[in-house]
């Protein structure tokens, strides 16, 4: 017997009052896909990861994560998938007051089932995994560079050592070099460990560097899902804007 899909999104519509933000949206994920969502801003992409990672229920449809349809599940068991999965947020969402050491920890703390000891062991191999120093963990956020921060934040989320990591624009606010060396390190990491990656992105290179599939999502509707190849041939005006710009023709090498 096949493995069941780690994420499936079965004809989901969402709406907010009277704004329809999806229009029957299907799709799934296999085991070690590494998803790329993509859409005009305002077209409900972190809606989308929010309904897959069960922080909100879609108006009508099902959604699936690794193997529990959320809807159908009570609370404690969409707690116990949560912690199943790892987050980046936009812009780290790092506690400020807290040392780095203390945010990587935070999850672990929140469990109440490990002792110091074991934590602080937990906290030094995720620094060491996402390349930061030992003596990192003693400084706060703001005496952070923007790279650091997005390592720090890829060292809390991977803490629970998540089957599912889902990331909200991951490379926003870095420069190019930065932006690839974090690229890479998500690919090595992946490749480590065997997650699933589901992120919302806008930037090129991370679609074409790193994504084996792509979903663009345009007018409520998911215009395209499959490869990165297959979204570049979609027909749909957004994806021919994106896909097809100048940036994107240099970046992806688009004929």
């Amino acid at each position: 017997m096949s493995e069941s899909p780690v994420i499936r999104v079965d004809h989901v519509w969402t709406r907010f009052g009277d704004k329809l933000i999806h229009r029957d949206i299907t799709l799934q994920l296999d085991r070690g896909d590494i998803l790329g969502i993509v859409g005009a801003s305002g077209c409900g992409k972190t809606v989308l990861m929010r309904e897959m990672i069960g922080l909100q229920l879609p108006s009508q449809g099902r959604v699936a994560l690794l193997g529990q349809d959320l809807g159908q599940a009570d609370d404690r068991t969409r707690r116990q998938l949560r912690n199943r999965c790892g987050v980046l947020f936009q812009g780290g969402a790092l506690f400020s007051a807290l040392t780095v050491y203390d945010n990587i920890a935070f999850p672990l703390r929140e469990l109440r089932v490990l002792d110091e000891a074991l934590i602080e062991r937990l906290v030094a191999m995720k620094l060491a995994m996402v390349g930061l120093e030992p003596s990192s963990a003693a400084l706060l956020p703001s005496e952070l560079s923007g790279g650091m921060v997005k390592r720090v934040a890829l060292a809390r989320s991977l803490i629970m050592e998540p089957e599912v990591l889902f990331l909200d624009e991951p490379t926003s606010g870095l420069d190019p070099v930065l932006s690839e060396e974090f690229v890479n390190l998500l690919r090595e990491l992946h490749q480590e460990l065997g997650f699933t990656i589901v992120m919302v992105t806008h930037d090129l290179d991370t679609l074409g560097d790193l994504c084996t599939q792509v979903a663009v999502l345009a007018d409520q509707q998911l215009v395209s899902m499959g490869t990165l190849e297959d979204a570049i041939r979609c027909q749909h005006p957004y994806a021919r804007e994106f896909f097809h710009g100048h940036r994107a023709r240099r970046i992806l090498a688009v004929n």
